[in-house]
């Protein structure tokens, strides 16, 4: 939950920032490498654990049924 309210946090300096810029393309810049990019990679990576987590808890889980969807 902290994680999400950093990321909304960040995101917001971020958009703020690139209003400031000159161009449209500036602003586009400045929005992609110093909010969407790295923000992505960070939660990418804080991310980690809990994947490997939820991929163990899969892995020694028994298996059940088939969902039959068709």
């Amino acid at each position: 939950m902290t994680r999400l309210i950093v990321a909304i946090g960040w995101l917001y300096v971020v958009v703020l920032m690139s209003a400031t810029q000159d161009g449209w393309l500036a602003a586009a810049g400045t929005l992609v490498f110093y909010g969407l990019l790295p923000l992505g990679i960070v939660l990418y990576l804080l991310g980690a654990p809990a994947r490997a987590r939820r991929r163990r808890a899969a892995e020694q889980a028994p298996p059940g049924p088939p969902s039959g969807d068709g």
